[in-house]
């Protein structure tokens, strides 16, 4: 037992190396783990305290906790049995699928990343790119919801700058969770968006066996309380104009909950914007077949490269009013008291003509509205209707002629519209965006207005 034992330095080397891996895996990392944990709960707690929504612990759970807890759940469960026997494959490896997808949805949360970082970020961009407004139909609605119901803000998809608009503005209220389609599953984009609370979803999977598996999550999600974001038209807008609802997310949303438990509460927001984006994109994708954004951090980077150059030079001006307005609310159980048989539809159709009824007012798109009907106005008058638009929507900023101004000079250079002399009338060159921007003029803000403008 005294003997000396005599060993190749390499070998004596990679035993010192295993003992060192054995002794942080069994003794150091899990006590820096909890040392961390206990840091962050702590933090998550006074953080709790002035937000008006607090963060429930679902979303705090550790990303591996809760994606056995999904793929051993009853539902997910039969959903591999019948999987299994309709394509003819041992259980196994239906299960093994059941993971891949479990694992490509659920979300890894960070309070950390969220409201340290993204939180922000959203302000940088929101406010570098935009004038942001925020506003309400019925504020009082909105802060007498009930403290333990689960909240779902439904929102009408414009811009992919809705995600950083509407994570800045409800900030103080908690952390969204948002269901992302596939355009953000791309590095490192998809880690950061993961660490944001979002989840991923295929917008067209045939298969019911994801379609369960997510059901499964969101059906969590909802009885645990989460905070929860969501656009029913399922992706942009290419018209301009407010879309069709998808009765999937919602159809989720509902069945994670029972009468006797948790309410949920859906509140409209309608968002519109001076200048979207991605508005070439969406016209472009709007005369084929392919509707979707591909998500090409290559393009991405140049533009926002070109944009910092412009700043630093002093030629850089952003793109105008950024509008966001909440809705009245809407209860699911007393929806559900005074609705018939097809709550699903109804409650859709509610909630996207609530969003329709709140879809906030900025002026460019009042432009194009009254030239698209006009054909050419002096263009005084333009900027006199357009603030008494404004001021019949319910806006007082005192920056709403400079606004005004900004909008009508950014479509005069993006040639929407042209000047000749002291009128203003259509250019011809960009039909295709005037009637973009046109149609997310509210409906009932449409006759009236031009027809005073005549």
């Amino acid at each position: 037992m005294t003997q000396t034992v005599e060993l190749p330095l390499w070998l004596f080397l990679l035993i010192v190396v295993f003992a060192m891996v054995t002794f942080a895996s069994h003794f150091l990392f899990p006590s820096v783990r909890w040392f961390f944990r206990r840091r962050l709960e702590r933090a998550v707690s006074r953080l709790n305290q002035r937000l008006q929504r607090p963060i429930q612990p679902f979303k705090l759970a550790r990303r591996h906790d809760m994606i056995q807890q999904l793929i051993y759940d009853p539902q997910v469960g039969r959903a591999v049995q019948q999987h299994a026997q309709d394509e003819g494959i041992p259980e196994a490896v239906a299960f093994e699928k059941a993971r891949r997808y479990a694992r490509e949805i659920v979300p890894s949360f960070s309070a950390f990343a969220y409201f340290s970082f993204a939180i922000r970020l959203a302000r940088l961009l929101s406010n570098t790119f935009y004038e942001v407004r925020l506003s309400h139909q019925d504020e009082a609605a909105i802060k007498n919801i009930d403290p333990d119901a689960t909240v779902v803000f439904v929102m009408n998809h414009r811009s992919n700058m809705d995600y950083v608009l509407v994570t800045y503005l409800a900030a103080q209220q908690s952390a969204l969770s948002y269901a992302v389609g596939e355009w953000a599953r791309v590095w490192p984009l998809s880690r950061l968006i993961r660490a944001m609370g979002a989840y991923f979803i295929r917008r067209k999977s045939g298969s019911e066996l994801y379609r369960q598996v997510l059901s499964c999550y969101v059906r969590h999600a909802t009885e645990a309380g989460v905070t929860q974001a969501m656009f029913p038209e399922g992706g942009l807008s290419l018209t301009g104009a407010l879309g069709r609802p998808k009765l999937g997310l919602l159809k989720y949303i509902m069945d994670g909950t029972s009468p006797d438990g948790r309410d949920v509460v859906f509140v409209p927001v309608a968002l519109n914007y001076d200048r979207v984006l991605e508005d070439t994109i969406l016209t472009r994708a709007a005369l084929g077949s392919e509707r979707r954004f591909r998500a090409r951090i290559g393009v991405i980077s140049r533009w926002i490269l070109k944009q910092l150059w412009r700043r630093l030079i002093g030629r850089y001006k952003r793109f105008g009013v950024a509008s966001v307005r909440y809705g009245v609310p809407i209860s699911l159980k007393e929806f559900r008291a005074v609705s018939d048989d097809d709550v699903m539809t109804d409650l859709a159709r509610e909630l996207m003509q609530r969003i329709g009824q709140a879809i906030p007012l900025v002026p460019a798109p009042a432009a194009c509205r009254l030239l698209q009907q006009n054909g050419s106005l002096p263009e005084e008058a333009v900027r006199s209707q357009i603030l008494s638009m404004l001021a019949e929507d319910g806006h007082t900023s005192d920056q709403d002629e400079t606004a005004v101004d900004n909008a009508v000079n950014q479509l005069v250079e993006r040639r929407i519209l042209s000047r000749q002399g002291d009128n203003l009338t259509l250019s011809g060159q960009r039909e295709d965006l005037l009637g973009y921007y046109a149609a997310s003029v509210p409906i009932d803000r449409k006759s009236d207005n031009t027809a005073a403008a005549k």
